[in-house]
């Protein structure tokens, strides 16, 4: 996105976000699309963005609705009041109008959580798949036996294990394991830091990785630069991106055998289900999740509940007549 474009307002609010805030690219790149299509939107109604009133946000919003759905609208009028909360601190504008429209009531949806024997077959797939044939399958988009299977079984491991984000996942560097105490330092959410255990499958996983296959990827043409030192490298030796762990798990999931759509975060919700299931402490998980409030973490409650009552309506017999 080209800032020179944008209001002054929105040009000094990028660069709050990027220096003072620190967001990510994906935030930034978020906050920034939503509130330059709001821009464009007062710009219409003859209206600059400092004194923009709620009525013109209702309209925007209105607009929006034809596309978006509520989530959606929440996360634009988030924006919304982040932006002039900036304004309001920065003397730009004299109020916050943003504060004055209600969120939209967003669904309640429950985090898609494969059984503990689909999780195992699914990150078991590229040990299985190496043991099973010698071929050696490079490009990224192939299902692969040689390095590429060892380092996303080393990935798959990790992620069910620890409940890492896939960002977090992909961002991790050598200096961040710690094989010997079989922890993970993960930066997290707004350079939030905390520290995660995993076990030893994941930990067997990732020294075969270390030891067999990156050293291999490591000399590809991308080497240079920071990608050195990532844990996760591609086929050409950069850092592995958020994507290709999506278009890789696809494959695994074929292969596997399962027969619905799973993304790297169903792994982390699948982690703290099954923590949960057997018994962790809700405070625990969240600490392990990097959870910022725990009603974040209570949405798993509410998961372990619904299975509970599907065992009940199977089985209880009055429960079957009715």
């Amino acid at each position: 996105m080209d800032l020179t474009t944008l209001p002054e307002e929105l040009q000094r609010f990028a660069e709050h976000l990027e220096g003072e805030r620190r967001a990510s690219a994906h935030t930034r790149k978020a906050y920034l699309g939503d509130l330059a299509t709001f821009a464009a939107y007062a710009a219409e109604q003859q209206v600059a963005v400092a004194v923009a009133t709620p009525m013109v946000i209702r309209g925007w919003l209105a607009r929006a609705s034809q596309q978006a759905g509520p989530t959606s609208l929440a996360r634009k009028l988030s924006a919304l009041r982040t932006f002039y909360r900036f304004l309001v601190r920065e003397g730009l504008a004299a109020s916050n109008p943003a504060r004055q429209i209600a969120t939209p009531r967003k669904p309640k949806k429950l985090p898609t959580v494969l059984p503990a024997d689909e999780v195992a077959a699914l990150v078991e797939a590229p040990t299985l798949r190496a043991r099973s044939t010698g071929d050696d399958d490079e490009p990224e988009t192939a299902g692969g036996t040689g390095p590429l299977a060892l380092r996303d079984a080393a990935f798959l491991e990790l992620l069910y294990a620890s409940g890492l984000r896939v960002a977090e996942l992909v961002g991790l560097d050598l200096g961040d394991l710690d094989l010997a105490q079989h922890l993970v330092r993960v930066l997290g959410k707004r350079n939030k830091e905390r520290v995660v255990p995993f076990g030893r499958p994941a930990d067997a996983a990732l020294r075969r990785y270390l030891d067999e296959a990156r050293p291999a990827l490591a000399a590809g043409p991308d080497h240079h630069g920071r990608a050195r030192t990532a844990v996760f490298l591609n086929y050409r030796g950069g850092r592995l991106s958020t994507r290709s762990v999506a278009r890789r798990l696809s494959r695994w999931v074929t292969a596997a055998g399962l027969t619905r759509h799973v993304h790297p975060h169903v792994l982390r919700h699948c982690f703290a289900t099954h923590l949960l299931e057997d018994g962790a402490d809700l405070r625990g998980i969240q600490e392990l999740l990097g959870h910022a409030s725990l009603s974040t973490t209570q949405r798993y409650t509410h998961v372990e509940w619904s299975r509970l009552a599907a065992v009940y309506d199977a089985a209880h017999p009055r429960a079957k007549k009715g």
